[in-house]
């Protein structure tokens, strides 16, 4: 694959799986609108590695308390950073259950069209708007409660909806429960590592044997290029929820939701 075409690829996952504006979506998107080759699931995995890592990297301190938690787990404490381990291994617990289904029953394939994207945008942008805008701004990280973590969890299992955004449904949950803004990213941040850690593996078992040499180094610039979009999308992000909204986001949402359902329509 051209370098360009990798770049492109690359930047387009690194800034959009954390905004809540769908990365999937827009990876589908891509070869839909441009013309250009489908990247492949050898691809999808790499850039979905390289923003694992980014996350893990910006989170490092609440990653280094998630994975102490888990060893106090398992020596039956109870304390702060075992209720967020616990917290994200039940917040995963419904997404995989639901994407197992839909592997197993229609395939995700069935829902990868410009107008179930195009709705996606559109409607969940308008959920996003009006949680955003009502909802209280009391509740952080340390309110996180298991039931808490299994409710934003069912939220999280709706992203398998192709437009519906990961990080956004899962903010939108947040901000309906009551979490300030930044700490209903940074819990939808934190949901992600173990959600991107479960897919990857799904998806890398089926293509396990499918890279040769010239795949696995353009999986590998993939990756890089990614990880460092990532970065630059999650401080550019949090940076701005300091002063304003996520209405920026639910706007491009719109625009796009828009567009697409124009485009599929006609």
């Amino acid at each position: 694959m051209a370098l360009w075409h990798l770049f492109l690829l690359a930047v387009l996952q690194g800034v959009t799986e954390f905004l809540p504006v769908s990365s999937s979506g827009h990876l589908i998107l891509l070869p839909a609108l441009t013309g250009l080759a489908d990247q492949g699931p050898v691809l999808d995995v790499a850039v979905h590695v390289g923003t694992l890592g980014a996350v893990i990297l910006y989170f490092r301190s609440d990653v280094a308390r998630a994975l102490a938690g888990m060893l106090g787990l398992l020596q039956g404490r109870k304390d702060a950073d075992t209720r967020l381990a616990a917290g994200l291994a039940i917040a995963t617990i419904p997404v995989i259950l639901a994407g197992l289904a839909i592997k197993l029953t229609v395939g995700a394939e069935a829902m990868r069209s410009v107008a179930v994207i195009g709705w996606a945008m559109l409607g969940f942008g308008l959920l996003l708007w009006w949680f955003d805008r009502r909802g209280a701004q009391v509740k952080g990280l340390v309110d996180w409660t298991p039931r808490a973590a299994l409710t934003l969890g069912l939220w999280q299992a709706v992203a398998l909806i192709p437009g519906t955004s990961r990080s956004g449904i899962c903010i939108t949950g947040a901000r309906a429960m009551g979490y300030e803004r930044s700490e209903a990213a940074r819990i939808a941040m934190l949901m992600s590592i173990p959600t991107i850690l479960a897919s990857g593996v799904l998806v890398g078992l089926d293509v396990v044997g499918e890279a040769d040499g010239a795949l696995g180094r353009d999986a590998g610039i993939a990756a890089v290029l990614s990880f460092g979009a990532a970065l630059v999308a999650l401080q550019l992000m949090f940076r701005l929820l300091r002063s304003v909204s996520f209405t920026p986001y639910v706007i491009y949402r719109i625009a796009l939701g828009l567009f697409l359902l124009a485009w599929a329509y006609t």
